[in-house]
């Protein structure tokens, strides 16, 4: 499972390196108990979808341009020669529709780090080489 350092977590969540710490501390958010402070990456992604379901500022403008969204993964579901993969980016959620095969090439799974990539109606999903 892939881990997160508190500030990588923190530009992952849209908050601050100190917010983090606090829900650490709070036992809010989880941590592989290693030091330097690990967050495991399932951990992170509960906290996005938590942080994703409370009241969204209505000064929020979203654009059809080409965007680029870095996030967790969120959610995973394979059926069959398709897939449906959630990714939480800050308090937004894209949802992408692919191949079963691109699901296990990518190795995608609750936690890891990814970014959706969306023009016009297509959500390309890609992840970073390590």
């Amino acid at each position: 499972m892939r881990t997160y350092r508190i500030a990588d977590a923190a530009r992952l969540l849209g908050v601050s390196d100190d917010t983090v710490r606090r829900w650490i501390d709070a036992g809010s958010l989880a941590t592989t108990g290693a030091s330097p402070v690990e967050i495991p990456g399932d951990a992170l992604a509960q906290r996005a979808m938590e942080r994703s379901q409370q009241a969204a500022d209505s000064s929020d403008v979203l654009s059809s341009a080409r965007n680029r969204f870095v996030g967790l993964v969120t959610r995973v579901q394979v059926d069959g020669v398709m897939a449906q993969v959630d990714i939480q980016s800050g308090p937004h959620r894209v949802v992408s529709l692919m191949s079963a095969e691109a699901v296990r090439e990518l190795e995608l799974q609750v936690g890891s780090l990814a970014a959706a990539v969306v023009k016009a109606t297509n959500v390309i999903v890609e992840t970073p080489k390590d």
